[in-house]
């Protein structure tokens, strides 16, 4: 963050220096062992950061999950849930909705269908659920945002930090937005800078790692977002649009967003179309009938060129599921993926981490070994 914004939120210190200080204390008794952090014979691997707001979590869960499940590994997902409209564990099916499990947790399961994708506020007791599950046993459980859950002691943390915003140069709430001090950072093991351009250059790695100040024992790796074609988020409805030809240059887009940080995607999207027009919502929005109807007008607006709404993936998990979505757009609107990319050839060095932890940890002597 940078001094200007500071001296702009100034007038909030005090309420930042109070939440530190219950935070600081918060991790003391878990440090000291008055508050009681839960270990589990299995390997769990937290992934998570210290800021609010997007880093990429999802994206780099989805990572592991590709990574894990291609290695011959049954993979389990524990999240929290967000701003679903349920309670309790819930373990995810084909027919769940988002506003039973969470956008997120949504997305991952249709993506993924072979993998367990659980829901619970309470970790411990989501942990120990997923792990009663034995056809077949759950060889690795991947913890969404639980790097704050300190009553779960992960066998490995990944922390993420945006590289536009590095946890260095942010404050903790509510001048900036820190869910706690720098020095939370010493817990992890992994520490991923996400977000980075494309062109990221070897001495932006150096400065970026002195940045960081990170321990010989923690491991620093860069990623960026890629992005792939637009696909249709009703294919029945689509009327067989090949997805090679959805963006060819001359198209007018309603970009809808329910994202931290739309900006990035509003730029990918610029580039492969004639005119973009951004409709934002807040993070984790929840779509009611109103929001549709805005986009409907909006949409409707759109003239001269070839029309199409392009969302993201878990916007389009809570739209698919709308029961006020308008059979009109559906035709109209498509989702444009996202997967993370390791730069500095780094992806293998990851890769070996990831699943050599798993092996050495797992509870599944019948593993298929390297």
């Amino acid at each position: 963050m940078t001094e200007t914004s500071v001296q702009i939120h100034r007038w909030l210190l005090p309420l930042s220096w109070i939440y530190g200080g219950v935070v600081w204390l918060r991790n003391k008794f878990f440090d000291w062992s008055i508050l009681p952090s839960e270990s589990f014979q299995a390997p769990v691997i937290c992934i998570g950061n210290l800021a609010v707001g997007g880093t990429g979590k999802t994206p780099h869960t989805e990572y592991l999950i590709r990574l894990l499940q291609q290695a011959g590994m049954q993979v389990s997902v524990l999240s929290r849930g967000y701003k679903r409209k349920t309670h309790g564990y819930l373990l995810a099916d084909a027919s769940s909705t988002a506003s039973q499990i969470g956008d997120e947790p949504c997305q991952m399961k249709q993506k993924f269908p072979q993998a367990r994708i659980a829901v619970d506020a309470d970790r411990r007791e989501g942990i120990a659920r997923l792990l009663q599950l034995d056809h077949p046993p759950t060889d690795a459980i991947l913890l969404d945002d639980a790097f704050q859950h300190r009553y779960v002691k992960a066998g490995l943390n990944i922390l993420l930090t945006d590289y536009r915003r590095l946890f260095t140069e942010d404050c903790l709430l509510p001048v900036g937005r820190l869910r706690e001090s720098v020095s939370g950072k010493d817990r992890a093991q992994i520490v991923i800078v996400t977000k980075c351009p494309q062109d990221m250059k070897p001495i932006d790695f150096n400065i970026t790692e002195k940045q960081l100040g990170l321990y010989p024992y923690q491991q620093l790796y860069f990623t960026r977002i890629r992005y792939g074609m637009p696909v249709p988020l009703f294919p029945q409805e689509a009327e067989g649009q090949p997805i090679s030809s959805v963006l060819s240059g001359e198209e007018c887009v309603l970009l809808v967003t329910g994202i931290a940080s739309p900006q990035p995607l509003m730029e990918e999207v610029q580039l492969y179309a004639r005119q973009v027009k951004l409709l934002p919502f807040a993070d984790h929005h929840d779509f009611s009938d109103k929001d549709l109807q805005l986009i409907e007008e909006e949409f409707s607006q759109m003239e001269g060129c070839k029309r199409l709404i392009i969302t993201t993936e878990k916007d389009g998990a809570r739209l698919k599921s709308h029961p006020s979505l308008s059979e009109d757009l559906k035709p109209y609107i498509h989702v444009i993926p996202i997967e993370v990319e390791f730069l500095f050839n780094q992806q293998e060095s990851f890769n070996q981490n990831i699943i050599g932890y798993v092996r050495k940890n797992s509870r599944n002597g019948s593993l298929p070994q390297e």
